[in-house]
């Protein structure tokens, strides 16, 4: 096997050689947070025993050298991040703000949905798409979708000033590269929402970036905005990998801005359904998603942070006007070049595996591994 393999690589972008990453891994006792610099990978719990810890510190060197890329083969990888908040942005591209109008005056029903999108993109067209989020244009664009009665909560976060930034999940309960990813056994109209993740320390800035799949369950959002906790928030409904990337001279925000973020579903029927999004289309600039998620609240172990996604499928899996929804097995791979490749494979969150290890359960093994500092 060559050092570009995936399976020695475990994901990495093919310029892994040129940048530094963060990760976790599960070795022997425990959780370790790693390294990779330089072609090497280093055991970094002795410098801090966190992710969370590594990135308030600014900390990018030292550590326990564990060996070449090579040493990930057979590796657990676990999610890059540990204590940080899980945080996601919605309805950020224009093309999902449509796809939420539709799910809420379809009540969540995917066979109403073709003909609601039909008559809303009528009377939108490309308005959304040039709108600028708290413009005047944006409050134009308002009063004629009011006139028109097609306003919705939806587009009143995609073009006014303020933001949706929601919980995604509990800290430590998101999975990592080759986990299985959960939807809810009575969900049936649900997809992925591939992401890039932007990773913040206490202070609120950006340490770098990984990739991510928020899960989705269109039925249930549809059916009611406040359902939005089911619909985001179940057992393995969040996944995050396969390392954070962090900011150098050669990878910047600037860099995020341009990222182009493709996916892939292969399901066991033989369906393919292949996706891509840019960061490009992006209504709100990521750093101002920072900013909106830092505003009058405190992260002292840092974020991680969703920017939403371009990505709204509605290409027919069965029937026609049915959509797309998943079905257990499906293959989820969600790539960027600069970012690496994260896969996982769906099945309900009540048969994936439970999620277990706590918060305190992480301190306690830190404790028993003599990690944590007097």
């Amino acid at each position: 096997m060559t050092k570009n393999s995936p399976v020695i690589n475990r994901g990495l972008p093919k310029d892994w050689q040129d940048g530094i990453f963060l990760g976790r891994i599960e070795m022997g006792e425990g959780p370790v947070p790693i390294l990779i610099r330089d072609g090497r990978v280093f055991d970094m719990a002795r410098v801090a025993p966190t992710v969370s810890a590594l990135i308030a510190s600014g900390i990018r060197s030292g550590g326990e050298p564990l060996g070449t890329i090579e040493v990930l083969a057979e590796a657990g990888l676990l999610p890059p991040i540990d204590l940080q908040c899980v945080k996601a942005c919605g309805v950020t591209f224009a093309v999902s703000a449509l796809e939420r109008v539709i799910e809420e005056r379809a009540r969540g029903d995917h066979v109403a949905a073709a003909g609601i999108r039909s008559r809303i993109e009528a009377v939108l067209g490309g308005s959304v798409r040039s709108t600028v989020p708290g413009s005047p244009g944006a409050d134009a664009l308002k009063q004629t979708l009011i006139d028109e009665g097609m306003w919705s909560q939806y587009l009143e976060v995609a073009i006014g000033p303020d933001a949706e930034v929601f919980t995604k999940c509990p800290v430590l309960s998101a999975v990592g590269q080759d986990a299985e990813i959960g939807v809810r056994s009575d969900s049936g109209w649900n997809n992925p929402e591939p992401e890039v993740v932007l990773i913040a320390g206490p202070d609120g800035k950006a340490a770098g970036a990984t990739l991510g799949n928020d899960v989705n369950l269109r039925d249930f959002e549809g059916r009611s905005a406040l359902l939005l906790g089911k619909a985001k928030d179940n057992n393995a409904s969040c996944s995050i990998g396969p390392f954070i990337r962090l900011f150098d001279d050669g990878f910047t925000m600037d860099d995020v801005r341009a990222a182009d973020v493709a996916m892939t579903i292969e399901g066991e029927d033989g369906y393919v359904l292949e996706g891509h999004s840019t960061m490009r289309e992006i209504s709100r600039d990521p750093e101002d998603l920072l900013r909106q998620t830092m505003s009058e609240h405190q992260y002292p172990d840092g974020f991680a942070l969703f920017c939403g996604t371009l990505f709204a499928p509605t290409q027919d899996r069965n029937e026609p006007g049915r959509g797309f929804t998943h079905k257990p097995g499906d293959v989820v791979t969600i790539s960027s070049a600069r970012l690496g490749t994260l896969v996982n494979r769906v099945t309900t969150s009540a048969q994936a595996p439970a999620w277990t290890f706590g918060i305190g359960d992480l301190f306690s093994n830190l404790a028993r591994r003599g990690l944590l500092p007097a």
